[in-house]
């Protein structure tokens, strides 16, 4: 495991392509020993990491520039959602930024609330190094075609819906409709195959990430949400109850 991510982050590049910086991630983690830990864990796979300790500093700092992907805990200091605040305004600094929750908070209210306010991955605190840093590295991955000079458009129209899969942007008759990196894929896999049903299982394998059942619907009401914002008369996502869900949009 470690072999393929330090591969990944620090991989030579070919002629003619642009060296690729280190990844900077940050950590917003009120329990200093545990975000040290984390720190280098990650430092040790070549990602250079910044640590803010509560959601003030975090907020300051992601204000004159942005991380490449960002680790929150919920419980911050004496703000006992503070996490989730901070996840709110990263979310509307850039819809597209990778976000991941790692907390000993294990209700499922908690994690419904973490992924409708945007979070792409919500972890608890006893998941192992390497399955965390499969997680991250999945979600650097995903984002990697926004950092990439772009060569041919790929394009997918169904309908009112426009995919970019170079910028991994979404439009809605025209109009932009802003998902999350796990949200994008997840369009894309039941767009890719109109009137073709998606399991939960095929969602999860197009977005990379492992979700139950509880977590995959939020996340679907949450992608309906954001495009009825756009048309209340929204429609193009049918559930196929007990199996899964198609895109009924031409």
């Amino acid at each position: 495991m470690r072999a393929v991510i330090w591969k990944y982050v620090r991989h030579q590049p070919q002629p003619g392509q642009a060296r690729l910086m280190p990844h900077t991630i940050a950590i917003v983690e009120d329990e200093a020993s545990i975000a040290a830990n984390y720190r280098d864990t990650l430092q040790r796979q070549g990602f250079r990491v910044t640590v803010f300790s509560d959601r003030a500093s975090a907020s300051s700092a992601f204000s004159r520039q942005l991380p490449d992907l960002a680790i929150i805990d919920v419980g911050l200091g004496d703000e006992i959602e503070g996490g989730f605040e901070l996840c709110r305004d990263l979310r509307s600094r850039c819809p597209e930024l990778p976000i991941v929750f790692l907390t000993a908070r294990d209700s499922e209210l908690d994690i419904i609330c973490g992924l409708r306010l945007g979070a792409d991955d919500y972890l608890t605190k006893d998941i192992s190094q390497a399955h965390m840093l499969a997680r991250i590295v999945a979600l650097l991955r995903r984002v990697q075609a926004l950092r990439s000079p772009v060569r041919e458009e790929h394009m997918i129209q169904r309908g009112d819906l426009t995919l970019n899969l170079e910028r991994m942007t979404c439009q809605w008759q025209a109009q932009p409709v802003e998902l999350t990196v796990t949200e994008f894929w997840m369009v894309h896999a039941l767009a890719r195959h109109p009137g073709h049903v998606k399991n939960r299982q095929q969602l999860m394998e197009s977005a990379n990430v492992v979700l139950d059942d509880n977590t995959i619907t939020s996340h679907i009401k949450r992608i309906r949400r954001k495009f009825e914002a756009v048309d209340d008369g929204f429609a193009a996502i049918d559930t196929a109850y007990g199996v899964g869900y198609r895109w009924s949009g031409a």
